[in-house]
């Protein structure tokens, strides 16, 4: 079964390069890449069950054994990533086989796509810090390349920031581990929390926790570091915003939970205080540029910034109830942020548009996708029964039952702001006066709504099967809180 922890790296990896062989033929490209992606889904659900029925499972490189050699880690937080990652991949994936031209797809779309699926999953999985780099590196390398697809002036305007704050980001990347190596002499993540706990978190040690900090903050869009994203995820086409959208900054809310759980621990008063604060200065001047917004992608795009905070506002409270929290939040934002980009991206093919100014009506020719976007538009601002209430339910509760009320304050009026602002949208957007032409009012979108159907149907199940999530989350909370378990798991003490 150990052997399994490559696969989600190894598969998307190898068709990536195969599918370069088949640049022109587009229809060959479409056929491996979803079977690909298919393939990655259904190993994914297999290795969570198996993670959950059989405990953490590793996988040690060419026998050389941790912390010596290169480790593979599956634990609860991690599997269940990598599960969030394969479905995003594959919805985004059938939405653009009906919105991306041919000509684009000849530009090595689906390769750089399916690498991009090697290195998030790579993060999500791997055991050592260098390894994380790299697997960053991978992600960003084909995220460059997806984000000014099309080319267009905007996009390798925009995009220019997006590259130079992630060049920097690594330089720093490079520099924490440097020091990390230097003091503790490893970066295997299960010895440096070893390492930390026997050296006591302080000197030079604590200034690279903050370093790596700030590296994860750049790439989770955490404040003052998010300024790159709403127009940077502007750009792309839809189907490569939503997967961005969902995905990217996930992997930096990952790394910094994994990092702030596991290895630095000693000194939660200092490190999960700041990040505390961070969670609420994100949350709040991120949902401040959504309401400024009269544009239907940028108003996503500043939601991003907003939502992440949340994710980091349970581990600043650092509770069990608090963790469960910000894991189950980050199912239900990976699920809705991406099934809002793609509404966008179906409104736009009708319109023309994202102008909020320019649209209006849509949902009287477009019924189902009007009732669709407010099942999910509500979801995101918190509405009950929907995932969006159940999932920021436990961080307000932890938060004003452990006496943080300026956060817990915060946390609500982001809420109804970012309802104002989904609402904004449908009322400008799907309500009054028609403004789209009668030949647009008759586009057929049947094609394009159903890859998101499942995750309009998901917000909904997270909704009404909440304890059974939240029991879940608690588990991964569980584990989080007790690394012991992690470091036993790969260093076999």
């Amino acid at each position: 079964m150990n052997n399994l922890l490559i696969l989600p790296v190894l598969i998307p990896m190898a068709m990536g390069a195969l599918l370069i062989l088949f640049q022109r033929q587009p229809k060959v490209q479409r056929v491996l890449s979803s079977l690909t992606v298919l393939a990655l889904l259904a190993l994914s659900v297999y290795l969570l069950l198996f993670v959950y029925q059989n405990g953490i499972v590793t996988l040690e490189f060419g026998d050389w054994s941790a912390p010596f050699g290169i480790v593979f880690v599956a634990d609860l937080f991690s599997a269940f990533m990598v599960i969030l990652s394969s479905l995003i991949g594959a919805i985004c994936l059938f939405f653009g086989f009906a919105t991306l031209s041919k000509e684009r797809e000849k530009f090595y779309y689906y390769p750089f796509y399916l690498f991009l699926m090697t290195g998030v999953n790579g993060a999500f999985l791997t055991g050592d810090l260098f390894n994380l780099f790299v697997f960053f590196e991978v992600m960003l390398i084909a995220s460059y390349i997806l984000i000014v697809f099309g080319g267009t002036k905007y996009q390798l305007r925009e995009s220019f920031k997006y590259v130079v704050i992630n060049v920097f980001g690594s330089i720093l990347f490079l520099v924490a581990m440097a020091y990390i190596y230097g003091i503790t002499g490893t970066v295997n993540m299960a010895h440096l929390a070893v390492r930390n706990e026997e050296l006591g978190q302080s000197g030079a040690l604590q200034v690279s926790a903050i370093i790596l900090l700030i590296v994860f903050s750049m790439k989770g869009a955490l404040f003052p570091l998010y300024f790159w994203l709403p127009k940077s995820y502007y750009g792309p086409p839809s189907a490569i915003a939503a997967l961005f959208g969902a995905l990217l900054t996930k992997v930096g809310i990952y790394a910094i939970i994994r990092m702030f759980t596991l290895v630095f621990n000693q000194d939660i008063a200092f490190t999960h205080t700041l990040i505390l604060i961070m969670a609420g200065l994100t949350m709040f001047f991120g949902v401040l540029g959504a309401v400024s917004q009269f544009d239907f992608k940028r108003i996503l795009s500043y939601h991003i910034i907003s939502q992440v905070g949340y994710m980091v506002m349970g581990l600043g409270l650092f509770t069990k109830t608090a963790i469960a929290g910000a894991v189950y939040y980050i199912a239900h934002h990976i699920i809705v942020k991406a099934a809002l980009f793609l509404f966008a991206g179906v409104t736009q093919w009708i319109t023309g548009t994202t102008d909020l100014k320019k649209m209006g009506g849509v949902l009287g020719t477009h019924p189902l996708l009007g009732w669709m976007f407010f099942i999910s538009a509500v979801s995101l601002a918190g509405i009950p029964p929907l995932s969006g209430f159940f999932s920021k339910f436990p961080l307000i509760l932890d938060s004003l039952t452990g006496g943080h009320y300026i956060i817990g304050a915060v946390a609500l009026i982001v809420g109804l702001l970012t309802l104002f602002s989904m609402l904004k949208i449908f009322i400008y957007v799907f309500w009054g006066e028609q403004k789209h032409t009668q030949a647009q009012a008759e586009i057929k979108v049947g094609t394009l709504l159903l890859p998101i159907v499942p995750l309009v149907l998901l917000t909904i199940i997270l909704g009404f099967a909440a304890e059974p999530m939240f029991t879940f989350s608690l588990q991964v909370a569980d584990q989080l809180l007790n690394p012991s378990v992690y470091i036993d798991a790969v260093l076999g003490e």
